[in-house]
């Protein structure tokens, strides 16, 4: 999310803190954007009356989950650049409880390799605790904290020395609480490096020099990362003073609803409207396996992975369980919401147009029946992140035409007043449901109340889902009274295995035992499935060949876009090249194979050096499968060895073939499997292999598979085995069945696969007339002597070289694809190969070409020109193109010939 759409989401014309500001003479004093980050609140607290209320941290003013997630992300961003790559793969973020939970979560999605672990100011049965401080000026002081893995603290779980500690708080006001938890922490576990990460810096002078002589103290290097900068201007006395005008605002309030009350009970029983309150239903999300609901034992890269394979499919249960929402067109408008007079602080319902960050959506009752137009996403109190993430899900499920807000509730008690100028403009009040260690007591939701929302999603985990939640005056029913809909989904608490016994509320039930099938399928081989020889490869896929699979590539992009359809459920009618084509495919194979031989010679060196002796090729179908077949080709010719190698099928958005995964545990040490594909894009396969094996694993399959890809290029910089991260041509990538053994891409659909059957694809020996998948292979084999010597050079250059993955590939397709407003990095697709594929497979909008980019793009520059599709030159392109996927795609972006339609 850019700074600038940031802002514009949180800019209001009258400033949230204005009342406050007026009252009682406190000031915000900074930099130009302060004033729309943050409004201004009271409460009932003894050390500090006043409250700073953030507009993009999604915990009491509702905000659209992308800005949320994105405010932290970019932090996130800026600590790597600041550690740089090396010491930001050694960082272990920590953030705190409650309210930075979500923001801290989201820094170490911003630096991509972190741990993460929240403080909690929830015990857990049988976790023992690593470590706590202190929050002086809160209204519950204690923090916990507590690790899965002792060892995070420490050194992030890898055993080595101790890594940089990133803390992440939403303000940074006094620095106490840093400091506390520095001191307690550094004692524990001395490290060299501190990063203190901030949405505002509010410190005095005075604090800020406090900090720089604790550095000093300790001997430790102590950095800030803030978004914005300022200071709380305090007159004397404004803490009394904001007292007694929190004690006189409450009996205002309370005499109102006292009479309101009296009114009510006073008027003919006719009078009284019915109350109708909204339905409450579940949503089964199917919460991925093994993956925390949050960071408060701990949430590692790989836990990143599967959520992040998994968000596109509960975010799609929620929208099909808003989309049943019954009753949209007759529930009550926010005026009309019973119960509104009720709440603590309200007086007069709010107008949606003037509750801040909210906009001036249509409420429930102007719905007319239709699908639900404004949805709200409610975490809980601790639980911010899970929430956020389906929030930003659900956006991209629904699209523009409904708006998607996303807060939490909340432990602190803070007056609500309805006036623009207030940063809080309505709270509703319930009870705790989630059996606080510090006893019963009362909990908020902020800016809920007669916001006009049509919809609540409410996602608490399994703790809290307790008869509280459900009772007259729970959440649940208080949220009912002022929406049309309220969605209940339900996350598994997450306990450490070793934590509690079985039983313990929130503890999961062990999955059971699979029973494995008594026989699973064998693999398909040449010449009855591809023109590869038998021994290249084997297919742990089922033949389709016979089923009608192919759909005009027009019809499968308005589908896949749509949502109506998954990309794997069908086959684009595969390309044939015309004789101009083919001449540039054979000019690029013999102009570029000495290149790729050196680069398949280079990666299977490395293989063989870091997981021989006798590694097993998995390539990833079918793009990895003719770099399998090199890559066995080279152990044999140079080392004398005979490698299996299989292709598997694996699908974005779905996951790996498990019953594929389950054959090679049976047949295979899964420590010797060694992933296998042409090249990298953005990296969304390389995460979604991550998160399918960490999901086959956890689902009580086999466990050793190694999730690290092998690739013959790696210019998106997402994996650390590769023969070269240079972005050319690979002339396979130019065709496809016909470089490819002719066989087509998997297919994953319900009706023809089973679940212990491989996943599908087809064989065209209808095309055998055109297949160079033989010729392909031999050029290249036949170079390997005359590269033999730069290979072993490089290959130790590499084996001795820094090789984690920079990720600056997906950096480069995110920032394209906010440029160019597509806001989709699903339908970027960086690098010549994944750019060739847009050309053959979807509907392509535009082209990003390399300004001098040569050779490796003239057969780009023809499909170009063939289809229509404009080749816009560009500097500062980390690739050699990128391929656009037309946005927002109907078949009339195209015309009757297919070409694309220019300014559609």
């Amino acid at each position: 999310m850019s700074e600038r759409a940031t802002r514009e989401e949180t800019v209001d014309v009258v400033w949230s803190g204005s009342w406050v500001a007026e009252r009682l003479g406190v000031a915000l004093e900074g930099d130009g954007e302060l004033r729309e980050l943050l409004g201004l609140a009271l409460r009932r607290n003894p050390k500090r009356a006043h409250l700073l209320v953030s507009n993009v941290l999604g915990k009491h003013v509702p905000q659209r989950p992308s800005v949320v997630h994105g405010a932290g992300f970019e932090l996130g961003e800026r600590v790597r650049a600041l550690l740089g790559d090396r010491e930001a793969r050694r960082a272990v973020v920590l953030g705190y409880a409650e309210t930075a939970t979500g923001l801290g979560h989201a820094v170490a999605d911003g630096l991509r390799d972190a741990p993460y672990l929240h403080s909690t100011r929830r015990p857990v049965a049988g976790v023992e605790q690593a470590g706590g401080f202190e929050e002086s000026h809160s209204h519950a002081t204690s923090h916990l904290l507590l690790p899965e893995d002792r060892d995070l603290l420490a050194s992030g779980g890898t055993g080595a020395d101790a890594s940089v500690l990133v803390l992440v708080d939403d303000e940074f006001s006094t620095g106490n609480t840093v400091l506390n938890t520095i001191r307690a922490l550094h004692a524990l576990h001395p490290r060299e490096r501190y990063v203190i990460v901030a949405l505002v810096d509010m410190r005095s002078a005075d604090d800020r020099d406090r900090l720089t002589a604790f550095a000093a103290e300790i001997g430790a290097r102590v950095d800030l990362v803030t978004r914005s900068t300022g200071t709380v201007a305090l007159p004397d006395g404004v803490l009394e003073r904001g007292q007694a005008l929190v004690a006189a605002q409450e009996a205002e309030q309370a005499a109102a609803q006292e009479a309101e009350q009296a009114g009510r009970a006073e008027a003919p029983a006719e009078a009284v409207e019915d109350a109708h309150p909204a339905p409450v239903t579940r949503v089964d999300l199917d919460w991925p396996a093994g993956v925390p609901d949050g960071g408060r034992h701990g949430f590692t890269p790989a836990h990143r992975a599967a959520l992040e394979a998994a968000l596109p499919a509960m975010a799609d249960r929620i929208a099909a369980g808003l989309g049943d929402a019954p009753g949209l067109g007759d529930a009550a408008g926010p005026r009309d919401a019973p119960g509104l007079g009720d709440a603590p602080g309200l007086g007069d319902a709010p107008r949606p147009g003037d509750a801040p960050g909210l906009g001036d959506a249509p409420g429930p009752g102007d719905a007319a029946g239709t699908a639900p137009r404004r949805i709200l996403v409610l975490g809980s109190e601790e639980l911010m992140y899970a929430p956020l993430r389906l929030g930003t899900a659900l956006e991209a499920a629904l699209g523009a035409d409904t708006e998607v807000r996303y807060s939490t509730t909340t432990r602190s008690p803070v007056l609500a007043v309805d006036d623009p100028g207030y940063a809080i403009r309505t709270r509703l009040v319930f009870p705790a449901h989630d059996d606080p260690a510090d006893g019963p007591g009362d909990r908020y939701a902020y800016n809920v109340a007669g916001a006009g929302f049509d919809a609540v999603v409410a996602v608490v985990d399994s703790t809290a889902d307790t008869p509280e939640l459900h009772a007259p005056d729970g959440l649940l029913a208080r949220l009912a009274e002022h929406t049309g809909h309220v969605l209940l989904a339900v996350l598994p608490s997450y306990v450490p295995a070793t934590a509690a016994p079985t039983g313990v509320p929130g503890t999961p039930t062990p999955a059971p035992e699979r029973q494995e099938p008594a026989v699973l399928p064998e693999p398909l081989r040449g010449p009855d499935f591809s023109s590869y020889a038998p021994q290249d490869v084997g297919w742990l896929l089922q033949d389709l060949s016979d089923t009608e699979l192919e759909a005009p590539t027009e019809e499968r992009e308005e589908a896949i876009q749509s949502g109506g359809a998954h990309y794997a459920e069908s086959l684009p009618v595969e390309y044939q090249p015309s004789a101009e084509y083919q001449a540039l495919f054979t000019a690029a194979l013999e102009a570029s194979a000495a290149r790729i031989a050196r680069a398949v010679g280079t990666v299977t060196e490395t293989v063989l050096a870091e997981r021989g002796p006798r590694p097993v090729l998995v390539s990833l179908a079918r793009a990895g499968t003719p770099v399998g077949v090199l890559m066995r080709r080279w152990a044999q010719h140079r080392h004398g060895l005979d490698l299996p190698h299989y292709a598997i099928s694996i699908v974005r958005g779905r996951g790996i073939d498990a019953t594929a995964l389950r054959w090679l545990a049976a047949h295979h040490d899964p420590a010797d499997v060694v992933f296998v594909d042409g090249w990298t894009g953005k990296g969304a396969i390389t995460r979604e292999l991550a998160a399918a094996i960490t999901e086959f694993e956890a689902s009580g399959g086999p466990a050793g598979f190694d999730p690290e890809i092998s690739v013959l290029a790696d210019p998106g910089g997402c994996v650390r085995t590769y023969g070269t991260r240079e972005d050319f041509l690979i002339p396979s990538a130019c065709l496809n069945s016909t470089v490819s053994g002719l066989i087509s891409r998997t297919v994953l659909r319900a009706d023809l696969v089973g679940p212990d059957d491989f996943h599908g694809g087809k064989f065209y020996r209808e095309l055998a007339d055109s297949d160079v998948s033989g010729l392909f292979l031999d050029t290249i084999a036949a170079r390997f002597d005359e590269v033999a010597g730069r290979v072993e050079e490089e290959a130790k250059e590499l084996l001795a070289a820094d090789r984690a993955p920079t990720w600056e590939g997906w950096a480069a397709v995110e920032r394209i694809s906010e440029e160019y407003g597509i806001h989709d990095v699903n339908l970027v697709k960086p690098g010549v190969g994944e750019t060739t594929r847009v050309l053959l497979r979807r509907v392509p909008w535009k082209i990003l070409a390399k300004r001098g980019a040569g050779a490796d793009l003239e057969h780009i520059r023809l499909l170009a020109e063939q289809r229509g599709v404009p080749v816009e030159e560009v500097d500062d392109l980390p690739y050699s193109c990128v391929g656009l996927i037309h946005p927002r795609f109907t078949r009339g972006a195209t015309g009757a010939d297919g070409k694309a339609v220019q300014g559609a």
